[in-house]
Protein backbone atom coordinates (compact mmCIF):
# COMPACT_ATOMS: atom_id res chain seq x y z
CA UNK A 1 0.00 0.00 0.00
CA UNK A 2 1.27 3.45 -0.91
CA UNK A 3 0.75 6.32 1.48
CA UNK A 4 0.54 9.69 -0.20
CA UNK A 5 2.20 12.68 1.40
CA UNK A 6 0.04 15.08 3.38
CA UNK A 7 1.02 17.89 1.00
CA UNK A 8 -0.11 15.96 -2.08
CA UNK A 9 -3.29 14.70 -0.43
CA UNK A 10 -4.32 18.24 0.51
CA UNK A 11 -4.16 19.31 -3.15
CA UNK A 12 -6.07 16.44 -4.75
CA UNK A 13 -9.78 16.71 -5.56
CA UNK A 14 -12.35 14.27 -6.90
CA UNK A 15 -12.76 14.88 -10.65
CA UNK A 16 -16.49 14.03 -10.43
CA UNK A 17 -17.56 15.98 -7.32
CA UNK A 18 -14.74 18.47 -6.76
CA UNK A 19 -14.53 17.38 -3.12
CA UNK A 20 -11.44 16.49 -1.08
CA UNK A 21 -10.14 12.93 -1.19
CA UNK A 22 -9.17 10.78 1.78
CA UNK A 23 -6.90 7.78 1.55
CA UNK A 24 -8.48 4.45 2.46
CA UNK A 25 -6.02 1.60 1.97
CA UNK A 26 -4.85 1.57 -1.65
CA UNK A 27 -7.54 4.01 -2.81
CA UNK A 28 -8.65 7.61 -2.48
CA UNK A 29 -12.33 8.17 -1.59
CA UNK A 30 -14.25 11.40 -2.18
CA UNK A 31 -15.54 13.21 0.89
CA UNK A 32 -18.42 14.72 -1.09
CA UNK A 33 -21.23 12.96 -2.91
CA UNK A 34 -22.58 12.86 -6.44
CA UNK A 35 -26.16 13.53 -7.58
CA UNK A 36 -27.47 10.23 -6.20
CA UNK A 37 -25.57 10.43 -2.92
CA UNK A 38 -22.77 8.11 -3.99
CA UNK A 39 -19.13 8.69 -3.20
CA UNK A 40 -16.31 7.77 -5.56
CA UNK A 41 -13.18 5.72 -5.01
CA UNK A 42 -10.01 5.93 -7.11
CA UNK A 43 -7.18 3.36 -7.04
CA UNK A 44 -3.59 4.20 -6.22
CA UNK A 45 -1.35 2.18 -8.56
CA UNK A 46 2.36 2.00 -7.77
CA UNK A 47 2.07 5.21 -5.74
CA UNK A 48 0.20 7.12 -8.46
CA UNK A 49 -3.44 8.14 -7.88
CA UNK A 50 -5.61 7.24 -10.90
CA UNK A 51 -7.88 10.29 -10.81
CA UNK A 52 -9.78 9.59 -14.02
CA UNK A 53 -13.57 9.33 -14.20
CA UNK A 54 -13.10 6.02 -16.04
CA UNK A 55 -11.09 4.61 -13.10
CA UNK A 56 -13.71 5.59 -10.49
CA UNK A 57 -15.81 3.09 -8.62
CA UNK A 58 -18.89 4.12 -6.68
CA UNK A 59 -19.44 3.70 -2.98
CA UNK A 60 -23.24 3.61 -2.43
CA UNK A 61 -24.66 6.16 0.02
CA UNK A 62 -25.55 4.93 3.48
CA UNK A 63 -23.99 1.49 3.08
CA UNK A 64 -20.88 -0.15 4.38
CA UNK A 65 -20.54 -1.98 1.08
CA UNK A 66 -17.32 -1.91 -0.86
CA UNK A 67 -16.93 -0.03 -4.11
CA UNK A 68 -19.00 -1.07 -7.13
CA UNK A 69 -18.02 -0.27 -10.73
CA UNK A 70 -19.12 3.24 -11.76
CA UNK A 71 -22.33 3.34 -13.74
CA UNK A 72 -23.91 0.30 -12.11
Amino acid sequence: MSNLSTELSSLLRCPLTGSRLEQSGAALVSTGTGENGERYSYPIVEGIPMLLAQAATTVPAGTGAGPAPAGE
